[in-house]
């Protein structure tokens, strides 16, 4: 990940919190193929340069930033109203979910259906799901020895012959044979796959707790249809209250830790499925998921990163769980992806440290971690949407923190702020005047309190 630890930050890079690493943890790959900022350039080195009236040539507009026109723009800040926190407050938070939606892709085995849930196309070049063989006729009988299927030939199984079709693969799943049960599993992962009838179907047919043992199976193959055939299950409605009573939780969270990278991005998803039941959110954080999620953020693939972001970032609505997750040291991994370009997993990042802002321990972590540093950095040379995330979290964490507003002018935030109010999107400019408003009091409080 990015270390923090070369940046300008005045403040120290070592936490309060003891993280002992879990016994899952492993170094990420040293060969990943990432595009960094570096941070510490910006405002830092450049804040002496004069001003001019043509942008066209002359960079980004912050650069051209002198003290007296940053002076000159908070003074017109100063003539607004005064900022109303508790209402701003549950903006920021309902604006916040709402875009992190608009960003969310999370990968499964059904083909996007999870992806159009959260509004938005697939456009992941990476992303992709289980290779298929190209349909051919096959009947059902004898269908069980059948090593591979695609979902074509599985839709095409008449109604009359669906029942007993289900029937035989969840009776199947009792099997001595480790083949036999892998291949009712595989079946039924691929029945369940996009038909929201046959979901339910099997749900009332008894395979979801036929297949929790199977979660825990040592065939790699057999927990990958295992795990996979329950997420497409869970996305019916009346099955994720079958599969939570049936204990799958911490079977789910086993596959996260021990699984094929494929299982454990389909354990992360299943979960993320069982957190849009509210009761549940607080069980899955109860049961131990927030550390192997913080484990699949750090070691997993691009996929895997997305769906522990997505998962994260749901289960940290609740503030317990926002709690484990700065205690399993998630911040850092997070500050180093804000950090990251071209994996689209900048703007996931920033939602889930906006989230864990909402507690003190998760303010003072992401301060330690040099997260001022890098939402600066973002707030220069991010994307749009980016910027709208940075300055959102910047802003909460300076809200009633005066030390972290010291903390944001002295990473010489003031200048992007100022040019980011001026230039940004309707959103950023309003969360950039608001901060800017902050920032200007604490100003003032200091020049008055002066001898």
């Amino acid at each position: 990940m990015v270390s923090l630890e070369n940046s300008h930050s005045h403040v120290s890079s070592t936490t309060h919190y003891s993280q002992t690493r879990p016994y899952y943890y492993t170094p990420p790959p040293s060969s990943a193929k990432v595009h960094r900022r570096s941070i510490g350039r910006s405002m830092r080195t450049i804040r002496s340069n004069l001003y001019q009236t043509d942008y066209g040539n002359s960079g980004p507009v912050y650069e051209n930033l002198t003290d007296s026109v940053v002076d000159f723009r908070l003074t017109e800040l100063s003539k607004k109203p005064p900022v109303d926190k508790s209402s701003s407050s549950d903006v920021e938070f309902l604006e916040l979910s709402q875009t992190f939606s608009d960003f969310s892709a999370c990968s499964s085995d059904i083909s996007g259906e999870l992806e159009r849930l959260a509004y938005i196309p697939n456009s992941d070049p990476n992303w992709s799901s289980v290779s298929e063989p190209e349909p051919e006729p096959e009947p059902c009988v004898g269908f069980l020895q059948r090593e591979t299927f695609s979902t074509e030939i599985m839709e095409s199984i008449e109604p009359e012959d669906l029942q007993p079709t289900v029937k035989l693969c969840v009776d199947s799943l009792q099997s001595s044979s480790v083949a036999v049960k892998r291949s009712a599993a595989e079946k039924l992962r691929f029945l369940a796959k996009n038909r929201a009838d046959n979901r339910a179907l099997i749900g009332e047919s008894g395979a979801i707790p036929a297949l929790l043992p199977l979660l825990r199976c040592s065939d790699p193959r057999t927990q990958e249809h295992a795990v996979t055939a329950l997420l497409n299950l869970s996305l019916h409605e009346p099955n994720k209250t079958l599969i939570t009573n049936s204990g799958a939780i911490k079977s789910l969270i086993y596959v996260l830790k021990t699984g094929t990278e494929t299982s454990k991005q389909n354990a992360a998803c299943g979960l993320l499925s069982l957190a849009l039941i509210d009761e549940n959110k607080l069980s899955i954080g109860a049961c131990g998921a927030i550390a192997p999620l913080v484990a699949l953020l750090i070691n997993g693939t691009n996929r895997g990163k997305k769906d522990a972001l997505t998962t994260l970032y749901k289960l940290c609505t609740v503030r317990l769980n926002k709690e484990r997750a700065v205690s399993a040291g998630a911040v850092k991994p997070l500050v180093g992806l804000v950090c990251e370009e071209g994996t689209g997993l900048a703007e996931k990042a920033m939602a889930v440290l906006s989230s864990l802002t909402g507690i003190e321990m998760g303010q003072e972590s992401i301060v330690e971690e040099g997260g001022i540093a890098a939402l600066v950095e973002v707030i220069e040379d991010g994307s749009d949407k980016g910027k709208e995330f940075a300055v959102m979290t910047l802003l909460q964490l300076c809200v009633d923190s005066v030390r972290n507003r010291g903390l944001l002018v002295r990473e010489g935030g003031i200048p992007p702020l100022v040019a980011l109010s001026q230039t940004g999107t309707a959103k950023a400019k309003h969360k950039a005047e608001t901060l800017l408003t902050y920032l200007r009091e604490s100003r003032q409080e200091a020049s008055t309190s002066t001898p």
